[in-house]
């Protein structure tokens, strides 16, 4: 399917079918797509958490408003944001960059000093802010490839992050929950499969200079 036949084929499912599964080839190309996300600075602020476990996706039903969505999905995807990202994250960054490319240090410093200086300094609630709008390109960019893949997903706001915080023990990995994605193939009876979508006009949209 092409780019735009393909998100007018996607919509935010309301029904699995609880008993096809994503394929493990179908969900290396979407935490491979996580990983290649586009992040401020290119600093990752971001983990992905990934639950198959019945047991655990029942139990996140509660933590959900109820959308029984998290418990019949293939699986969950849980995009987290660091707690704390302060100049040793930064520096393991640059770390990184200096094995992969090979830059010199004379071009890295000046960057690199300016970027742990602003995240030491600032107010914690700015560093998450900016990891939370981080998560929320991940979340574009992965549904966007669940349209072109041919996934079913729900993106979903209303949960608790408290309470997945401590069903999924996120805390002892320095990590919250901010948004969920259940993803898998919806059921033959979601009656939200076949309404038009509803979108202002392109004209009404796009504003050209």
């Amino acid at each position: 399917m092409d780019v735009i036949k393909s998100l007018n084929w996607r919509y935010a499912v309301k029904k699995f079918n609880p008993d096809q599964k994503l394929s493990a080839a179908k969900l290396e190309v979407l935490t491979e797509a996580f990983n290649l996300t586009a992040t401020s600075y290119g600093l990752q602020p971001l983990r992905l958490v990934v639950v198959s476990d019945k047991n655990m996706q029942q139990q996140l039903v509660g933590a959900s408003m109820n959308q029984t969505q998290v418990r019949d999905a293939s699986h969950v995807l849980v995009i987290c944001v660091e707690k704390e990202v302060r100049a040793p994250y930064v520096e393991s960054y640059f770390d990184r960059v200096r094995e992969v490319r090979d830059t010199p240090e004379t071009i890295l410093k000046p960057f690199r000093e300016t970027l742990k200086k602003q995240f030491d300094t600032q107010k914690a609630e700015k560093t998450r802010q900016w990891a939370v709008n981080q998560a929320y390109l991940a979340l574009g960019n992965l549904l966007t490839v669940c349209a072109l893949e041919e996934i079913d997903a729900c993106p979903m706001e209303g949960f608790v992050p408290e309470k997945y915080d401590e069903l999924l023990k996120l805390d002892e990995m320095g990590i919250t929950s901010t948004l969920v994605l259940p993803v898998g193939y919806r059921a033959a009876d979601d009656m939200f499969a076949d309404f038009e979508k509803v979108r202002r006009s392109t004209e009404d949209t796009i504003i050209k200079l």
